[in-house]
């Protein structure tokens, strides 16, 4: 078992393409308290400080493993609904 500020340090990778996505934003639980999703910080930096561009929602299912200093997600953008 993990605490959610030791996810929020590690680096998520789309397995799908290599890219790093951003950082953990927020969560999505649904009634029974269960993480459904989480939302990346999208974007670059700008100016090695500011993030621009679209937050990313990425459900759990599409988690692939959880390691020590990164998480591995099998996630296609493309097909992200908003």
């Amino acid at each position: 078992m993990f605490r959610v500020s030791e996810l929020a340090r590690r680096d998520f990778i789309n397995i799908v393409d290599g890219r790093r996505l951003g950082p953990v934003k927020d969560m999505h639980i649904d009634e029974r308290g269960t993480v459904v999703a989480l939302v990346l910080g999208g974007g670059r930096r700008y100016l090695g400080f500011f993030r621009f561009g679209r937050d990313q929602v990425v459900p759990w299912d599409r988690i692939r493993k959880i390691g020590v200093d990164a998480v591995l997600v099998e996630f296609d953008s493309h097909e992200q609904a908003g």
